[in-house]
């Protein structure tokens, strides 16, 4: 168990029930209508993919994230570490400002994000820490958590810098900054669950 960040197909964002997003989805389309914008309708389909495909996203968010938010407290502005880690929903295309709804429960609104808003914050505290080159760009079923456990520990002892300082910390600036390239890149919307 645990909380994820995972990929969704559009079955799943359209569909009612247990699993699906379609309140989600109704109601973010109600609001992007009443700014004057088009609804998002078009997203892939959900299909088998073959692992390290880069067609699925799917991350848990284990390690402690005190680093990583003090990190973003340093080199971020308050709204700017909102835009970047406090949204339940981000989604493929541009929001001028945050959409809030009530995706959890009736007394919590959640936020919805635009991950071109997302993408270039995660980008600076990669820069900021140095994030290496070897980081997987694709997370289809955990590649990060695997990576982090494994590789980024022995990659570490060669390779220092700020990025090896603190994988946890490191790992939650790549989990932010593959997100959003992954929501972009297939035109998903990435969702915690």
């Amino acid at each position: 168990m645990g909380v994820y960040l995972v990929n969704v197909g559009a079955e799943e964002w359209f569909g009612d029930g247990e699993d699906g997003w379609g309140e989600v989805a109704s109601a973010l389309n109600a609001e992007l209508g009443r700014r004057g914008l088009p609804p998002y309708e078009d997203l892939p389909p959900e299909t088998d993919f073959e692992p390290g495909s880069g067609q699925a996203f799917e991350e848990k968010l284990a390690p402690s994230m005190a680093g990583f938010l003090a990190l973003c407290q340093t080199h971020l502005s308050r709204e700017e570490t909102e835009i970047l880690c406090g949204w339940t929903v981000i989604v493929p295309f541009s929001l001028d400002e945050e959409i809030w709804l009530p995706i959890d429960s009736a007394d919590h609104d959640s936020m919805v994000a635009g991950a071109p808003q997302v993408l270039p914050l995660a980008e600076k505290l990669a820069a900021t820490i140095d994030l290496p080159a070897e980081t997987p760009a694709t997370c289809d079923n955990l590649d990060l958590s695997t990576w982090f456990r494994h590789q980024a520990k022995e990659l570490a002892i060669t390779r220092t810098g700020p990025w090896s300082r603190d994988l946890d910390t490191a790992f939650y600036v790549a989990l932010f900054l593959r997100a959003a390239q992954h929501s972009i890149r297939r035109g998903c919307p990435i969702v915690y669950t």
